[in-house]
């Protein structure tokens, strides 16, 4: 409670007000999955994960679950993939040869 009784406005890190407790992700380098966890956000995450392997760069996979992160990086359907900071696919699952396909893409 803040002074005279009202309650206090608290921010979270991902600037929602305190409606989730999911910290704020830095998405502008790295790969990301977006989804809630769902088989499918799953899937492109182990798909990810085999591309990267394959193309020999050490690197984190990591996954957004927060549908308000989600939707401040202008996502409305997932799965998503993100890659330093660019959706580069949304609402379908990648399979390994696309998923690389993207990555040299993106990264050159």
């Amino acid at each position: 409670m803040g002074l005279f009784g009202k309650k206090k406005e608290e921010k979270t890190a991902c600037g929602c007000a305190g409606g989730c407790s999911a910290p704020a992700v830095d998405a502008s380098r790295g790969v990301f999955v977006l989804g809630g966890g769902c088989a499918k956000c799953n899937e492109l995450e182990a798909s990810m994960r085999t591309a990267l392997a394959e193309l020999g760069w050490q690197e984190e996979v990591g996954h957004v679950t927060d549908f308000v992160q989600i939707a401040a990086l202008g996502v409305m359907t997932t799965p998503a993939l993100l890659v330093d900071g660019k959706v580069l696919s949304s609402g379908r699952v990648l399979n390994k040869d696309e998923a690389k396909a993207l990555l040299q893409q993106a990264r050159g």
